[in-house]
């Protein structure tokens, strides 16, 4: 007995997010016998309205989504997927299916981080030559300089009480940042897991 709460048709809806960026890659809907796959298999499983089967994301296109966790919404009709998502999401070669605004824009939200980290690992798996991230990536002194240099700076905008300049140094040393655990190629989930420990740990 899951207590999942299916619709009429025995379908819940799956949003499924990246697990280290928290990006949305897409919607599917699964079935007790697709989630009963995710929970055995570790990858994730939907069920086609169009096809009327069950399918495997990425059993064509190799894109397979391996689940880190699944939650469900507090009335049990909802699951939300964390996956490790090899290559894109989307069946049109996209990172991910919600690419369209409709309404507003992304400026001065999160979707810029994603974007960034898959900026920048591109520059190292398919160098540029006149690069500045290409620089950075290439020179160890530099790289590891930078992200010191830029947070000097930020403590030195935040000590002057300069908002303008806040913000620029923040959003320098985030990059220089990115650029850095590339470089050394950092697992953000294990410093998610030692972020969660800590916390669980910490005294309130």
């Amino acid at each position: 007995m899951t207590g999942l709460r299916f619709d009429d048709d025995g379908l819940i809806p799956a949003i499924v997010q990246d697990a280290e960026t928290n990006e949305v890659l897409m919607m599917a809907w699964a079935n007790l016998e697709s989630y009963n796959l995710m929970l055995s298999t570790g990858r994730t499983h939907f069920w086609s309205r169009s096809r009327q089967r069950l399918w495997m994301k990425g059993e064509e296109s190799g894109h397979v989504q391996d689940i880190v966790s699944i939650q469900t919404d507090c009335d049990n009709d909802t699951l939300l997927i964390r996956v490790k998502q090899t290559g894109n999401a989307c069946h049109l070669d996209r990172p991910s299916c919600f690419d369209e605004v409709l309404y507003g824009s992304l400026d001065g939200t999160a979707s810029i981080i994603p974007e960034l980290r898959r900026i920048i690992r591109d520059r190292k798996e398919s160098p540029r030559p006149g690069s500045y991230t290409n620089q950075l990536l290439s020179d160890e002194d530099k790289v590891l300089k930078k992200v010191v240099e830029e947070a000097g700076e930020l403590a030195i905008a935040g000590k002057g009480k300069d908002r303008n300049g806040e913000i620029w140094e923040a959003a320098d040393l985030i990059y220089h940042q990115m650029v850095l655990y590339e470089f050394l190629d950092l697992p953000m989930s294990e410093v998610f897991r030692k972020l969660s420990e800590r916390h669980k740990g910490a005294k309130r």
